[in-house]
């Protein structure tokens, strides 16, 4: 382990060598360069990180990232994990290893299975595969005693025929990621402004005049969202940043697509920075809001008072809960000092063209519902939603995580898509809800027997509550991963476990009417096309449209669909996307013609197709994270060389640490008041609910954070999170805000 001071830029010259030293060291030169030629351009292979929309002109030079080409050097690498590999290496010595080891085994190649008391996966037939699953599919008691999981890496198409699937099976078990990252901002901004998504494209980022940005680290998790920012400034906009931790990415942006960015010199970023403390989101925002209602009375033009005549409800019941607040309390809550927040006020209300940017570190807390309405309040306030360069950014992680949502995979679907599947095809699909991650968890935990599939995604490593999330897996009577990469929920594995390889984003798929292309969903809802242009490494390998349509062919039969038929041709996948999913229309002629399909956006135009045709004023409550003495307030968050659980490599580069993730950055105050030795392990424990969890052999970092707050790397200290401790309404994972204590031998 070395530490070194924090980086205050992001990208430049280090980011390509870093970048293109991953991908040389995974993949040959010439393979290399014919990936990359080809990402996120129009009609060529969409990086599978993030889910950040590709402007209309794209760069020559390059239209990705440093993490995106990690990505894809993940995914494209020439190392195989092959029968040999899985021959050689036991399910107890790979148990040993770290994630990061076990995301460099390279590609698997072909199915591999393993029962209880075996020692080592085996390779099986496709057949036994098809077979085996559907035997044990049509064996349960209930239907319900089935979980189906996706990963926001799944196709449009997979994601379509996965939920057709498993509703002609007869459940709606079908929880994914969403459930534990933008859950919240879903249920938040339906209840709000009728859409679970943003209202904003691309293109208003470059006429708005404020950006905000919360509880968000771009510079690693979707760096090109810094070109987006960039130009943003140039056009005049101003950026405020609401975040714990100093992220470089918001600081300066190193442009490697100019002369100045190889050059070394970044564009400045942030024109303020609130550091605010964990989870003080609601309390900040209200007490900016109080303060721009207190202004308005002398000055009216603050507020857009049309709009919130005209388009919202609510304001009155939402002002006079301002008024019975107390500022300095509210003020005194965030740690920030009063000129900041004076400052803060100052640019909000002299601007209207304001978006909002959040993720994760809004989204996961017990108030994480609370945190996202407060923000459309400020915003609602300001007439900031309907208008060129204004609106709602939840910026998603995933590459099509919101698309996988769109099709129709969700545990809550609506009657409307339910009446839609069932006038389509000629079914009744079942009415009642099905579990989410946490609630299937805490299911497969309770209830042995269960049967798990998952489509892409690694449940153990990103699940709260680790050793509960493994006997959760270990309960079932069978565990299925559709998975092109080895990794630690594949270690533990149900009473059956089968590995099953599929084909990737870079991967050429060839069906019998020729080559076929998939399309996604981005962050800003438009819809395009991907097509790999590599030849698969292994015969065995099958995309995961392939996967299903045979599993599903197996178990529920041929009557209502044509499995075998849909996937000669994957334009007939799109036809019945098209007929039976809203906003879908002429799917394959609009991918064709223009290899974009823009979804619509009710608050984009200034429509709120919520129950009351309005946008909605709520009253939200602030965080109840009361601390003792000898407390301190967790979130856990991403190393820079780091994809949600898969590990890159062991440098957190832009935080100046490096070599070691097992770390707690800690503000210098705590560890003195807690008399705490840097150079000793220290042990985070916490006792929520009776149980006692706890995570030994951590590296304290000194750090720049606010005071009684500290940060770790998940998955490394997702033990502490516990299962029951969610957000409300969404029930996500409250990963961000973990009371924990700290103990030193």
């Amino acid at each position: 382990m070395k530490t070194g001071k924090p980086a205050t830029s992001a990208a430049g010259p280090k980011a390509i060598y870093h970048a293109m030293e991953k991908a040389f060291q995974s993949m040959k030169v010439s393979k290399t360069f014919r990936i990359l030629g080809a990402l996120n351009q129009k009609g060529g292979v969409d990086c599978p990180g993030c889910a950040w929309p590709d402007p209309k002109h794209r760069s020559r030079l390059g239209e990705y990232c440093e993490n995106g080409v990690k990505a894809i050097a993940e995914e494209a690498m020439d190392k195989n994990a092959d029968a040999d590999f899985f021959k050689n290496n036991s399910i107890q010595k790979m148990r040993q290893q770290t994630d990061y080891w076990l995301g460099h085994q390279g590609r698997l190649t072909q199915p591999m299975r393993i029962k209880k008391g075996d020692s080592h996966y085996s390779p099986v037939s496709w057949e036994l595969v098809f077979e085996e699953v559907s035997s044990q599919l049509n064996k349960l008691n209930s239907k319900n005693d089935a979980i189906f999981y996706t990963s926001g890496r799944t196709s449009n198409e997979a994601a379509f025929l996965y939920q057709l699937f498993v509703r002609i099976f007869g459940t709606n078990n079908m929880p994914d990621c969403s459930n534990m990252c933008h859950e919240s901002s879903g249920v938040a901004l339906s209840h709000t402004l009728g859409i679970g998504k943003g209202s904003v494209k691309l293109e208003d980022f470059y006429l708005s005049d404020l950006i905000l940005i919360f509880g968000q680290n771009p510079g690693t998790n979707h760096p090109r969202m810094l070109s987006a920012l960039k130009k943003a400034k140039e056009n005049g906009a101003k950026i405020v940043v609401i975040n714990p931790l100093k992220e470089a990415g918001l600081l300066s942006f190193e442009d490697p697509q100019s002369i100045s960015g190889i050059l070394g010199i970044g564009a400045p970023l942030a024109d303020l920075y609130l550091q605010v403390r964990i989870n003080e989101d609601v309390a900040l925002v209200q007490a900016v809001a109080k303060k721009l209602m207190d202004r308005a009375k002398k000055d009216p033009a603050i507020l857009d008072h049309d709009f919130i005549q005209s388009k919202t409800d609510g304001f009155e019941t939402y002002q006079q809960s301002l008024e019975e607040l107390d500022e300095e309390s509210l003020i005194l809550r965030t740690g920030l000092e009063p000129e900041q927040i004076e400052e803060f006020v100052n640019l909000v209300s002299s601007r209207s063209k304001i978006i909002a940017c959040w993720a994760m570190g809004l989204t996961q807390h017990v108030n994480a519902v609370d945190n996202i309405q407060e923000i459309v309040n400020l915003l609602l306030l300001k007439g900031s939603i309907g208008k060129p360069g204004a609106g709602t950014c939840p910026v998603r992680g995933h590459s099509n995580v919101q698309g996988d949502r769109t099709m129709g995979i969700w545990e809550k679907p609506s009657k409307q898509f339910l009446d839609s599947l069932a006038s389509t095809f000629g079914f009744e699909p079942p009415r009642n809800h099905g579990v989410d991650v946490v609630d299937s968890i805490q299911l497969m935990h309770s209830e042995p027997g269960k049967v798990f599939m998952s489509m892409g995604g690694n449940l153990l490593s990103a699940a709260p509550d680790t050793s509960f999330t493994q006997v959760a897996l270990e309960n079932c009577a069978m565990t299925i991963h559709v998975s092109t990469k080895l990794n630690r929920s594949h270690l533990h594995h149900g009473e059956v476990g089968f590995i099953l390889p599929c084909l990737g984003r870079t991967d050429i798929i060839q069906e019998k009417s020729g080559v076929q292309k998939l399309t996604v969903e981005n962050s800003m809802g438009l819809v395009h096309s991907t097509q790999g242009n590599q030849t698969p490494r292994s015969g065995f390998l099958l995309s995961e449209p392939h996967i299903i349509s045979q599993i599903a062919s197996k178990t529920v039969g041929n009557e209502i669909v044509n499995w075998n038929q849909l996937i000669d041709d994957y334009d007939q996948i799109r036809e019945l996307i098209a007929k039976s999913v809203a906003g879908f229309e002429d799917f394959n002629k609009k991918i064709k013609d223009h290899n974009v399909l823009e979804l619509p956006n009710g608050p984009r135009e200034g429509h709120f197709p919520n129950d009351i045709g309005k946008a909605r004023f709520t009253i939200n409550s602030l965080s109840e994270n009361q601390l003792e003495e000898n407390e301190l307030l967790m979130m856990t968050i991403r190393s820079h060389d780091q994809f949600n659980t898969t590990i890159y490599g062991m440098d957190d580069r832009y935080r100046g640490i490096y070599g070691i993730r097992t770390v707690v950055l800690m503000n210098q105050s705590d560890i003195k008041n807690l008399k705490l030795e840097v150079e000793k392990p220290i042990t985070l424990f916490n006792e929520y609910q009776g149980k006692l969890r706890k995570v030994e052999g951590l590296t304290i970092i000194p750090y720049n954070i606010p005071e009684k707050c500290i940060a770790t790397y998940f998955p490394e200290c997702n033990e502490l999170v516990p299962i029951g401790i969610k957000a409300r309404k969404s029930n996500t994972p409250a990963s961000k805000s973990i009371k924990i204590k700290v103990h030193q031998p």
